[in-house]
């Protein structure tokens, strides 16, 4: 019976040990992080960005996965379906996580109980970009035009934010325009370039670049201060426009059931990305501002932008698809 015990409780140790073996390996092989975003976008861009130095964290490859279409539900869908094993990540953001959701008769998940929340990654800034060819310099004036001439105007969105911020311009405005959607903000901008469209609310991206030489104009930036990028450009709360609520963000999250010990090493190696210097100084140029968090505060934060979503789109009767 001792002899029995003996082996009982060395078996354990050695199980034990395997398990701990096991957690402190992680990872051992190359993760796939799935993007909710066609290549190119801010979205894209903020996610290769922060994933070249996940991955000097983690010692690990991260491969980049980019999964566009439905408000991010299909990538979405794929990172709840795929192994709680810590090597399938979802860089999720708010259009899918928030958007989806909200914007859907019938959700395609539970965002508070499909995922596990990992960490904050940041926040996207937006700003307000027309065509050259619409005759407006400042809001005001887009404004004026629009109200003057109800039906004329485009405005596409690549994103659940520019969907029910531009929603909630356009009704705060008494505006009536034509919503043109697209499967993320480098498609959007290439027809606002072209002029198929000329009213976006996006992330910086190309745009920038396009209004530096004449092809667009920048009105306003959804920041809470004026960006170094185009110091010129006011803000909505300068400007007077009030009622945007949504905060743009992005954030790590994996399958539900993820182990604690996998989801505390991502976030540790988040936490290192976020106190990179050269990290940060690369995501300023596209208005992206770098955070982490640990997953208690990313879950919480998560759950409140849910419930913004919900009470923003019931207030301007968002009709759901």
């Amino acid at each position: 019976m001792k002899r029995f015990l003996k082996s009982l409780v060395l078996g354990a140790c050695v199980l034990g040990v395997s398990v701990g073996a096991l957690a402190q390996s992680y990872p051992n092989k190359p993760i796939r992080m799935i993007v909710p975003f066609p290549p190119a976008g801010a979205a894209d861009q903020t996610a290769r960005i922060v994933m070249k130095a996940l991955s000097e964290s983690l010692g690990q490859p991260i491969i980049i996965d980019n999964k566009a279409g439905a408000d991010g539900a299909i990538a979405g869908l794929a990172a709840m379906n795929a192994p709680a094993d810590g090597y399938t990540l979802l860089f999720a953001t708010t259009t899918g996580l928030n958007g989806a959701p909200t914007m859907r008769k019938v959700p395609p998940y539970d965002p508070l109980t499909a995922f596990t929340p990992i960490s904050m990654v940041g926040k996207f800034g937006f700003f307000m970009f027309v065509n050259a060819d619409v005759p407006a310099k400042t809001m005001k004036e887009l404004i004026a035009y629009a109200q003057a001439n109800p039906g004329k105007l485009n405005y596409g969105s690549g994103n659940g934010t520019s969907i029910l911020t531009t929603a909630q311009f356009a009704e705060e405005s008494k505006l009536k325009m034509v919503h043109v959607p697209y499967k993320g903000d480098a498609p959007a901008t290439a027809d606002l370039i072209a002029g198929r469209i000329q009213v976006l609310l996006a992330t910086p991206g190309n745009a920038l670049q396009m209004v530096q030489e004449g092809r667009l104009r920048v009105l306003m930036a959804l920041l809470p201060s004026r960006s170094p990028l185009v110091p010129d450009v006011p803000t909505a709360d300068e400007l007077g426009i009030k009622g945007m609520t949504i905060v743009p963000w992005a954030g790590l999250f994996g399958p539900a059931g993820l182990p604690k010990d996998v989801v505390d090493r991502v976030a540790k190696a988040m936490k290192e990305v976020a106190a990179r210097k050269d990290v940060r100084e690369q995501l300023d140029r596209i208005a992206f501002e770098l955070q982490s968090s640990t997953p208690q505060e990313m879950a919480a934060f998560n759950k409140s932008q849910l419930e913004i979503w919900k009470k923003t789109a019931d207030a301007i009767n968002l009709e759901r698809n």
